[in-house]
């Protein structure tokens, strides 16, 4: 799969690196934007707030599936419905929210854990198996919260729960499968 990651930090250049291992070709563009009309998906990996001011230095996007990963710690634009739906406003494509609640200081360590750790996601339906089959290719087991509408419960757990715990690595589960 072509990907390209908006954002060269510990998230987007940790999953690039994650991703390249394991198979894809990945291009990463920094503050200066770039062209991703190559990509047959984008990741968002900017900090929270800052997706519009990145993507508008981007071409290429229009119709591409996205992965956002923003996070609400230092607030929002609350003309968007959530950090996904202030995405997908800039693509026009289907758009997914997810990596934000995993921790891309622990992604080395994905690989030495007994099981897969969970990647919690929210996801338009037409973006749903290519995010499903990029958490697993991260290392991750990917964990449905539903559709894009449930982006900003997931975008406000974050914030709420995880940025309390630290650096964990977690797992969710139906009953019968752990």
């Amino acid at each position: 799969m072509n990907i390209t990651t908006i954002g060269k930090g510990n998230i987007g250049g940790g999953l690039a690196k994650l991703w390249e291992r394991a198979g894809h070709n990945v291009t990463t563009l920094g503050r200066d934007g770039g062209d991703a009309s190559g990509a047959d998906v984008v990741l968002v990996a900017v900090p929270g707030g800052a997706a519009s001011d990145a993507l508008a230095k981007v071409s290429g996007l229009e119709g591409k599936i996205a992965i956002d990963t923003e996070n609400a710690f230092a607030g929002r634009d609350e003309q968007y419905e959530s950090f996904a739906h202030e995405v997908k406003a800039h693509t026009n494509g289907p758009v997914a929210k997810a990596f934000n609640a995993n921790l891309a200081v622990l992604y080395e360590e994905i690989a030495n854990q007994k099981t897969r750790p969970s990647c919690l996601y929210a996801a338009d339906d037409e973006a749903r198996d290519v995010t499903e089959q990029l958490i697993r290719d991260a290392g991750y087991e990917p964990v449905s919260v539903g559709g894009i509408e449930n982006a900003r419960a997931l975008e406000d757990f974050v914030p709420g729960v995880f940025g309390k715990i630290g650096r964990v690595f977690y797992r969710f589960a139906p009953p019968g499968q752990l």
